[in-house]
């Protein structure tokens, strides 16, 4: 019963989305590592948000209720997997010098470029492997070995570091330039590169830390304190609409964490994209600290 349910899901989400946006979202779950069909997994993420939303129902409003189903749903649609194509990127990131180091020793030892990549799939590069082996695979069926280091570029073409890299690689072999001489010095330049990322991190880490403090953990506890204390100035003849007010200083701690979120993506990163993470992550601070201050009782403090 429960598999039959889960097919006519995915026939129902197969049928609701157009094909254009499946195919598109098929492309980025795979990029990130998750072994699901497109529909599969919106399935999935649309049963978890029912189960979080069904648990919340139970102790709050239907207000509350809505928000966790968006936020668990659009959580596990987009937030997981740009997570994890994140992290598989800066893994990536991270081994390209050393990868391209150790092709250019094996060209320097005189095999061709072609065996160079065949040896290079043998190496523990993490995820750079796997990208390496699917591009071995394709010259194997008879993939020109350009057209294939390109679908590696194209598949890729989120990190700047990793489409440049390998296009002056591709470039560099219609050329037929010296390669291992070619692959030290995009190498190099890519373990510079790296190394001035990592120097803007360090650098912005105190704009970081006040952007986290103050949306993430101040703030809400002030309008927190605030929404008590109205809450208890209320009397007989001056009543205040607490609920709406706690609703819309909610509403004003999620934007501050979203917008203070996007702004460490542009600080750190230099987009607005990799504040997405930063943002969730303040969003979620931002409401347990504030809902956590409406749980105490300031009357007996004289507030």
């Amino acid at each position: 019963m429960a598999s039959g349910l889960s097919l006519s899901l995915i026939s129902l989400v197969n049928k609701l989305v157009p094909s254009k946006w499946m195919k598109r979202y098929e492309l980025f779950i795979y990029s990130s590592g998750i072994n699901f069909l497109a529909a599969e997994y919106l399935v999935v993420s649309l049963l978890l948000g029912v189960i979080f939303a069904v648990m919340v129902a139970m102790f709050s409003s239907w207000l509350y209720t809505l928000g966790t189903f968006i936020v668990v749903f659009l959580g596990m649609v987009f937030g997981y997997p740009y997570w994890r194509v994140m992290k598989r990127t800066e893994e990536m990131e991270r081994n390209l010098p050393d990868a391209f180091f150790y092709l250019a020793s094996s060209l320097r030892a005189g095999i061709s470029f072609s065996e160079a990549l065949e040896e290079l799939t043998t190496a523990k590069f993490g995820a750079l492997t796997e990208e390496f082996k699917k591009t071995v695979s394709e010259i194997k069926k008879g993939r020109p070995t350009v057209e294939a280091l390109r679908a590696f570029a194209l598949r890729n073409r989120k990190s700047t570091v990793l489409y440049r890299s390998m296009m002056i690689i591709i470039e560099a072999l219609e050329r037929g330039a010296p390669m291992s001489e070619v692959l030290v010095y995009v190498g190099n330049d890519v373990r510079e590169v790296l190394r001035i990322k990592q120097e803007r991190k360090a650098s912005t880490g105190m704009q970081m830390m006040f952007f986290i403090i103050t949306s993430g953990f101040i703030g809400p506890l002030i309008l927190g304190i605030v929404a008590q204390v109205m809450k208890n100035v209320s009397s007989a003849s001056i009543t205040f609409p607490v609920d709406t007010i706690n609703t819309i200083i909610l509403g004003f701690v999620v934007a501050q964490a979203v917008i203070s979120g996007l702004g460490i993506g542009i600080i750190r990163e230099g987009k607005y994209t990799a504040g997405i993470k930063y943002s969730l992550l303040l969003v979620l601070m931002g409401v347990a600290i504030f809902k956590g201050t409406l749980t105490l009782n300031f009357s007996g403090m004289g507030i």
